[in-house]
């Protein structure tokens, strides 16, 4: 294919609507992805190792909404950027980052399922029997997480975007990965923390998801085209209360969601002990009774469908799920007004307002 031909075919159609758009790019991600993948097989001619590569190919193309990769593509399109082979390796490369991060947060989260298969963790450990299955599956997931972020880097510095620009999307990328750390401990502090509080929790949402899922990536697309600081401000009003209003929503989804929609079994939230808002207000709440059950069973590994049951109950009989679906719309009102008067082009808007209704009202 020539270049001429294959920058065509990246370029929008006359009459594409947003939804056709995205369908577009993300199709486009997941060839660039496997094309990068393509390119770094295994550096050893070890069948092992050749299996191991195989897995994490599996796991990196194998599913996933591609959040990131549209919310950069859409930040570049709201600053003025055309498609092309550059946007298209910057978003690839986030979701290298997304699928690393995803590997490690499933081994400290203990989850046998991802996307409805089992997780990187638990598919190396299939690959030997014995007693050190378990250990070695964890620790061969680590390698393989940190090998995918690397290369996140790799790629994302490959992406030929103009150097000046690239440097700006670089300061972006960076603290995103600073901040999603430091949300991701914060969410383990948690779960050790006695009775955290609503406050705590709506700060690991913002560090662990808003940042991370929504307001970063929208500014790396802004910088990457030449975004100005006002561009990246807006992209900021508008992707916090975005990303707070997703990850309540996977907070809802994670209690109350079904599995078959989800890919993850109901209960891993429950018995992990996961300190969400969910929880931290319905334990403010609690009669002395209900606040006994929840601090029984919630984190507890023995939890049962019906002692969950009664658990969510709990959350509802306190307000708490009304509560949290009350903050989601009050997010989504204040992304979506800052959204209307933004200063980027209609299709940017349209693209933009058609991710953040699938992001709120998701099912899975």
């Amino acid at each position: 294919m020539t270049v001429e031909s294959d920058q065509a075919s990246i370029g929008r159609t006359a009459g594409e609507t947003a939804e056709e758009t995205a369908q577009r790019i993300r199709a486009l991600i997941d060839r660039r992805l496997a094309g990068f993948l393509d390119e770094h097989a295994a550096p050893v001619a070890d069948p092992e190792v050749a299996t191991a590569y195989r897995l994490l190919r599996r796991f990196i193309l194998g599913g996933g909404k591609r959040v990131r990769p549209l919310l950069c593509y859409w930040g570049w399109r709201g600053a003025g950027g055309e498609d092309c082979e550059q946007i298209i390796s910057a978003g690839s490369a986030l979701e290298l980052c997304h699928a690393g991060l995803l590997i490690h947060d499933d081994i400290m989260d203990s989850s046998d399922l991802r996307r409805g298969r089992p997780t990187m963790h638990r598919s190396l450990a299939g690959l030997h029997p014995g007693m050190a299955a378990r250990s070695f599956g964890q620790a061969a997931a680590i390698l393989l997480g940190t090998l995918t972020l690397a290369w996140s880097d790799e790629l994302l510095s490959g992406s030929g975007v103009e150097p000046s620009r690239l440097k700006a999307a670089r300061v972006l990328f960076d603290r995103l990965r600073t901040e999603v750390i430091a949300g991701q401990y914060l969410d383990i502090l948690a779960q050790v923390r006695d009775l955290p509080t609503v406050e705590q929790a709506l700060t690991v949402v913002r560090y662990k998801t808003a940042k991370y899922t929504v307001e970063r990536p929208l500014q790396i697309g802004g910088a990457l085209a030449g975004a100005d600081p006002s561009l990246l401000d807006v992209y900021s009003r508008f992707g916090i209360p975005l990303g707070e209003a997703f990850q309540l929503r996977d907070d809802v989804l994670g209690m109350f969601g079904d599995p078959a929609e989800t890919g993850k079994p109901v209960l891993d939230d429950l018995r992990e002990g996961k300190h969400t808002i969910l929880i931290a207000h319905a334990l403010q709440h609690a009669s002395p009774s209900q606040a006994l059950h929840l601090r029984t069973w919630h984190g507890n590994a023995e939890l049962t469908e019906e002692q969950a049951a009664a658990l969510r109950q709990i959350v509802i009989d306190t307000g708490a799920l009304a509560h949290v679906e009350i903050m989601i719309d009050e997010r989504a009102r204040e992304a979506l007004h800052v959204l209307r008067s933004a200063a980027i082009d209609a299709e940017a808007k349209a693209g933009l307002a058609m991710l953040a209704d699938g992001l709120i009202h998701r099912t899975r």
